[in-house]
């Protein structure tokens, strides 16, 4: 029987959160979580990680990873961004730019849409000058910067790189199974034009659960070894300064990785992974869940936490005063997560 073409149901799925207004509940995501062990076993799941999703830019380590393997001789800052959604800051733009002349290219050969930075310093800077949306500024250009420069590498076609049958995207679907343990049930097209394989939660868990143990380990596979160091040294090359990504990994030394439509990846050194897809698409209960669900597995420190989430979800307020927050759901009350310190909101 053929799996499915659609993420979970709603009947299937969990409350991660709710958000509260003046002590009314105003609002409810729910969604899958999963918590995976160093030894790959699972031992928290809520809704169903086993349903299909798109891990969108989460996806993008082992993306980076391909293009690793195909021989784009990424360093440093280079690795963390191409592994990154980068708010497109004037050092953003430059890394990737970098990466593209160092292939012989230019960010002409970018095949991602243009957009406007998110960061406000380069997007003023920008229209200081004249300029417009460009593609070297979307969140995902330092991937394909790191795509480019390993078809120049090999020789392969750079007008076609983003096709699915390239070789590049074949590698990359090969990198994922690998990963992930799940063959991709369907491949559609992520927003910035790469293919895009449809697997599991469950299985993306995994796959971060291997990049988790690959930080500053020398004795894991070298590709991924750098690949997990640098997300880990290069915090602002993962999104940027002040997001919630990056607040993440520098203050609790993990991977963490969003994608669009409310997916979530975060890794321990340990090997111990938590992944969440809230059902509506909205990114806001994902870093409280993903990081509740660490904690009460043991994996992360819960004052650490408490701390992070302090920084990163900012309360409910009406006339310019707090009158609510996000806190955990239904699906962690009969867990020993703590549902009394999550009240905030991202």
């Amino acid at each position: 029987m053929s799996a499915p073409l659609e993420t979970v149901e709603a009947a299937a799925a969990a409350e991660l959160a709710v958000v509260t207004r003046s002590g009314f509940v105003e609002s409810r995501h729910v969604g899958s979580a999963v918590v995976v062990e160093p030894d790959g076993a699972v031992s928290r799941r809520l809704g169903d990680p086993d349903a299909l999703l798109f891990p969108r830019s989460t996806l993008k380590p082992f993306q980076a990873i391909a293009a690793m393997k195909a021989g784009a001789p990424l360093v440093g800052a280079q690795v963390a961004i191409a592994a990154g959604s980068h708010t497109g800051s004037l050092e953003h733009l430059r890394t990737a730019a970098g990466m593209l002349a160092a292939a012989g290219l230019s960010p002409e050969d970018l095949g991602c849409p243009p957009a406007w930075p998110k960061d406000e310093e380069a997007r003023d800077r920008l229209r200081e000058q004249g300029e417009g949306e460009q593609a070297l500024a979307m969140n995902c250009s330092g991937k394909h910067a790191a795509f480019l420069w390993a078809c120049a590498v090999r020789g392969w076609d750079t007008d076609s790189y983003l096709d699915q049958d390239h070789p590049l995207q074949r590698l990359v679907l090969e990198t994922v199974e690998e990963f992930t343990g799940d063959a991709p049930a369907l491949v559609g097209v992520d927003g910035c034009g790469a293919p895009l394989p449809a697997i599991t939660l469950t299985g993306l868990a995994r796959g971060y659960a291997r990049l988790g143990a690959a930080i500053r380990n020398i004795g894991e596979d070298a590709r991924t070894a750098t690949l997990a160091t640098a997300m880990v040294d290069y915090p602002e090359m993962v999104q940027g300064h002040g997001e919630p990504n990056t607040v993440v990994i520098e203050e609790l030394d993990v991977i963490a990785k969003l994608g669009a439509e409310g997916v979530l990846c975060v890794a321990t050194p340990q090997g111990a992974a938590a992944a969440v897809k809230v059902l509506d698409g909205s990114s806001r209960p994902a870093t409280l869940t993903a990081l509740t669900l660490l904690a009460g597995a043991g994996h992360l420190p819960g004052a650490a936490v408490e701390a992070v989430l302090g920084t990163i979800l900012k309360p409910i307020t009406g006339g310019g005063e707090p009158v609510g927050a996000i806190r955990l759901g239904s699906a962690f009350d009969d867990a020993e997560q703590g549902a009394d310190d999550a009240g905030r909101d991202s």
